[in-house]
């Protein structure tokens, strides 16, 4: 535990940490803080030293109260209409049996939505209105967020599965359980680290997590410790 608790010190600080799922999985490390601390130098960092997706992680509370989709079940369900959907339905991916993404947004106030001060606009104010709307109805919940969001958008939702680290074991879940052991709304903003066209090799991830002091976890700690901590 003592190194994911040093993790959920360094999130609540307002401080990336770095997550490598495992190696018979997507084989990534990602850097991940929490989405209510972003700034538009967080988007940078992540823009050039991450070099991936920049993306949200979304609890399955949030998303339930939200009636945030699944991208793939709304290809299902409009393949009807649009035939070449079906045909795109995510049913092949070799590390995993479903997508998470859902659909991404824009903050309202943001213009094109792609800058670093967009985005990181974007991320926070979605985190921030994450730990407005418990005590909301989902109907009134949705018109929150309609208010301040527009889709689509530059900032792509993933959602969780419903029991993080059990159901599936994606970057989502483990950002996810860690914003929940830190204490914080389970929204996190997160980027793939890449280098020269692939997945950045753990031991260097590791290096830079050790050159710019930010803690570095692979995904069986983060499960060892969710474990321990949800019982």
């Amino acid at each position: 535990m003592s190194a994911v608790e040093d993790a959920l010190e360094a999130l609540k600080r307002g401080e990336f940490v770095l997550v490598f799922d495992a190696p018979d999985r997507e084989g990534e490390t990602d850097l991940i803080k929490a989405a209510i601390h972003t700034q538009p130098e967080d988007i940078s960092r992540m823009r050039n030293d991450g070099g991936g997706l920049i993306f949200m992680m979304v609890g399955h509370e949030t998303s339930e109260k939200l009636g945030l989709p699944f991208l793939s079940d709304l290809f299902y369900r409009e393949g009807g209409r649009y035939p070449v959907l079906k045909e795109l339905i995510p049913n092949d991916i070799p590390y995993d049996t479903k997508s998470s993404f859902s659909v991404p947004i824009n903050h309202r106030k943001t213009f094109t939505g792609i800058t670093d001060v967009d985005r990181s606009l974007t991320v926070r104010r979605f985190g921030e209105m994450a730990d407005e709307i418990p005590d909301l109805t989902p109907a009134k919940a949705q018109r929150v967020f309609g208010q301040e969001f527009r889709a689509p958008g530059h900032v792509a939702i993933c959602r969780a599965s419903e029991h993080p680290l059990r159901d599936r074991f994606g970057h989502t879940e483990l950002g996810v359980a860690l914003m929940i052991m830190a204490g914080f709304t389970p929204v996190a903003v997160g980027c793939e680290m890449m280098t020269e066209g692939k997945a950045l090799p753990p031991e260097e991830a590791r290096k830079y997590g050790e050159e710019n002091g930010l803690m570095f976890l692979e995904g069986k700690e983060v499960l060892g410790a969710w474990r321990e901590w949800s019982g």
